[in-house]
């Protein structure tokens, strides 16, 4: 392994267009590699397949920023916000992540999912009349990006008219661009979304509902109860990973058809494939990248790379998924796979909660927008799609042209 850190350059929309050819460097260099990522942190990677499922349930490897050695990760959030934003099951370990879990999971079940199919599928239709009359549309800001906004909204019980705000507050918060965020504008939508959220709950409190917010506020484990920034900070989860993920989901799987033809008609020809075609989208180019950090609580062996107490690790499961000893023929995208256990969702105990709304957003949007949009195709040429960069992967805009009426 190379001592000098490998710079990953998030600042180059050639390497956001296309960093497989990196990656798969990086896995064949070796399957630990120091880098360096943005806002010049190390870290070390974790590339193949084996190593990442194992780190990914090491007790040693803790989710808690806390535990980093460079405090310049704790720097980068909002100072009067930092404590409730490190209060969420994201940046939690056993116990605390146990009881927050449990907590949640009581109110997050897999029934109320289930139920959200036909309002899913009524706002996708929604967008998709507006859209399709025009013959043209940009996929990410017309139908990826509001979609699960508005699904994660109705979720919270988020009240319609506060959902544009809502939207624009999360925008600043969570959205990575092309460029570096301004800490400044991050700070205030914190605030702003803080002080919302806040007010929310005490409303929540005297008139519940059935929505999800209602639900994690009533909800109990034994005595346990979430705390005030407990429920603060699952709000700003559920958004963090109930939304922009899923953006990244609906408007990278259907760039990944329209760069796939083939696919694109065979999925068109047997709809009964959109399950496994996201499973295959979520593995060949899913929505985060290059994955999944942890903090080494003590020194840990990696793949007998011995990585020092509070580095940063990155479990890469961008490059991991694409293992060709794990998955023949990595680099094909494939929506007939079937042997598909990616690891974009994560693994262990920290598996993520909202998967099957993820999986079921995706497969509700990206169905009915090529069953509604026929001879759907790019409106610019590949390479003038610009990507987002920071940890997340997936087109800025989308550009589409088709007949209209559909």
């Amino acid at each position: 392994m190379s001592e000098r850190p490998v710079l990953l350059p998030y600042a180059d929309q050639d390497f956001l267009a296309d960093p497989f050819p990196l990656y798969g460097k990086l896995r064949e260099d070796g399957p630990v590699r120091r880098v360096v990522v943005a806002g010049g942190l190390d870290a070390w990677l974790v590339t193949r397949y084996e190593d990442g499922l194992a780190a990914l349930s090491d007790p040693r490897l803790s989710s808690d920023v806390r535990d980093a050695s460079d405090r310049r990760l704790l720097a980068q959030l909002p100072e009067t916000e930092r404590e409730s934003m490190l209060s969420n099951m994201l940046r939690s370990d056993p116990p605390d992540h146990t009881r927050l879990r449990r907590l949640v999971s009581k109110a997050f079940t897999a029934r109320r999912v289930a139920e959200m199919r036909p309002r899913i599928q009524a706002i996708t239709d929604r967008l998709l009349d507006s859209a399709a009359p025009a013959g043209r549309a940009d996929l990410v800001a017309d139908f990826a990006l509001p979609l699960p906004v508005t699904v994660i909204g109705e979720l919270l019980g988020v009240p319609v008219d506060d959902q544009h705000e809502f939207q624009r507050w999360t925008d600043r918060m969570i959205m990575r661009g092309a460029e570096p965020p301004d800490p400044a504008v991050v700070n205030e939508a914190w605030q702003h979304m803080r002080a919302y959220v806040t007010d929310l709950i005490r409303a929540k409190r005297a008139h519940p509902g059935d929505d999800l917010l209602s639900g994690l506020i009533t909800a109990r484990d034994e005595e346990q109860r979430l705390s005030e920034d407990e429920l603060i900070a699952m709000v700003f989860l559920l958004l963090a990973a109930g939304y922009i993920t899923t953006v990244n989901l609906i408007s990278g799987g259907i760039a990944m058809l329209l760069a796939h033809p083939g696919q694109l008609d065979l999925l068109r020809s047997d709809p009964e494939l959109l399950g496994s075609a996201v499973e295959e989208f979520l593995r060949y180019d899913g929505p985060v990248s290059p994955g999944i950090a942890r903090f080494a609580r003590e020194d840990v062996e990696i793949a007998g790379v011995t990585v020092p107490r509070g580095a940063t690790v990155l479990i890469a499961s961008a490059i991991a998924d694409r293992d060709p000893a794990r998955f023949p023929d990595p680099d094909r995208l494939d929506i007939t796979r079937q042997d598909n256990a990616h690891l974009a969702f994560g693994h262990g105990v920290h598996y993520c909660l909202g998967a099957p709304l993820a999986r079921l957003e995706g497969q509700i949007a990206i169905g009915t927008a090529l069953r509604r949009l026929p001879g759907l195709a790019l409106a610019v040429e590949p390479d003038e799609i610009r990507w987002r960069s920071g940890g997340l992967r997936g087109p800025l805009s989308l550009p589409v042209t088709f007949r209209p009426g559909g």
